[in-house]
């Protein structure tokens, strides 16, 4: 059984299509990213799967339930971090923890959900409202991990956090995964994803306009790879019989490095091997890859965007 399955998903708002025929599977324990740019419709997505907004076609089911008959049972098996997320400013950060416990009907100690999330110690008994932005971003967080859901629905979750909470943040998800816990979340953020993501769907005016792995997103884009290789000694031979592996397009030596462009993933180890096998120790091997930022644009003919902005409809806490 799938953990979230959309069949012809679509919402219009009169003339605006925020989400057209979403037809997307997300399997259970998956990682999977949901990318795009301001307008595409992830936010959307997410709130008709929580059924804060209902389709104007199509359905959808998270966990073999039915999104709008039968939601209740969803929220009790679900973990959500939305977007626009409200705190209670005078509720210290462990009484925000109680809170959701008593939401979800979850017991346990507080203090290991805020932890878990880096607030533990003193910043447990502080109001919300003398957090930092990063801060209350983590609070949310661990709220939405009250209860051990088998689902995190996360909109946007490195927002307002720096490289040591994106870091942690993606630590976590890694450690919720390998519980078991399926995770779908949006994000802008593209190199983000790229950590912690099986797969990514790719959104761009409400139409899902890619779905796959990266090396599937990048094979299908044929983004130049380039290999830089450190070697005790290059044949000239060699440099020439490189671009005769299909998939390798040229290869350039100077002063110790082999340079390679290949237009294929699986040539790259074709090449590698190539060199060893005439003899050519190789020392070092650095990979460039096409930039996720590069392969957005290529999907979506957008860069890399900021703030999330979907529609006129906003995931409410």
């Amino acid at each position: 059984m799938p953990a979230i399955e959309t069949n012809s998903l679509s919402k219009r708002f009169g003339d605006v299509v925020a989400v057209d025929d979403l037809s997307l599977q997300i399997d259970d324990g998956e990682v999977f990213g949901f990318l795009g740019p301001n307008g595409a419709g992830k936010s959307t997505t997410i709130n008709m799967l929580l059924d804060f907004a209902r389709p104007t076609g199509g359905s959808a089911t998270v966990l073999g339930y039915d999104t709008q008959k039968e939601s209740q049972k969803i929220r009790k098996r679900v973990g959500v971090l939305p977007e626009g997320f409200d705190l209670y400013e005078r509720l210290s950060g462990r009484k925000h923890i109680e809170f959701a416990q008593r939401a979800k009907g979850a017991n346990g100690d507080p203090v290991e959900y805020l932890e878990r999330v880096g607030l533990g110690g003193d910043p447990a008994d502080r109001n919300a409202g003398d957090y930092s932005k990063g801060m209350k971003q983590r609070l949310a967080f661990g709220m939405a991990l009250v209860g051990e859901p088998d689902l995190l629905i996360m909109d946007e979750p490195s927002s307002g956090l720096d490289p040591t909470g994106i870091r942690e943040m993606q630590e976590i998800v890694r450690e919720e995964a390998e519980r078991g816990t399926t995770v779908f979340f949006s994000s802008h953020i593209l190199d983000h994803v790229e950590e912690v993501c099986d797969r990514i769907g790719v959104m761009n005016e409400g139409e899902l306009v890619a779905v796959g792995t990266l090396d599937e997103l990048h094979a299908r884009i044929g983004g130049d790879a380039h290999l830089e290789l450190s070697v005790d000694d290059v044949p000239e031979r060699t440099v020439d019989t490189l671009p005769d592996i299909a998939g390798v397009s040229g290869a350039t030596a100077r002063n110790g490095t082999l340079d390679v462009t290949c237009t294929e993933s699986a040539a790259k180890a074709k090449a590698i091997n190539h060199v060893e096998d005439a003899g050519t120790t190789v020392l070092d091997i650095q990979v460039e890859d096409q930039d996720i930022d590069d392969l957005f644009a290529e999907l979506t003919g957008n860069g890399s965007t900021h703030a999330e902005g979907d529609t006129p409809e906003e995931v409410v806490a």
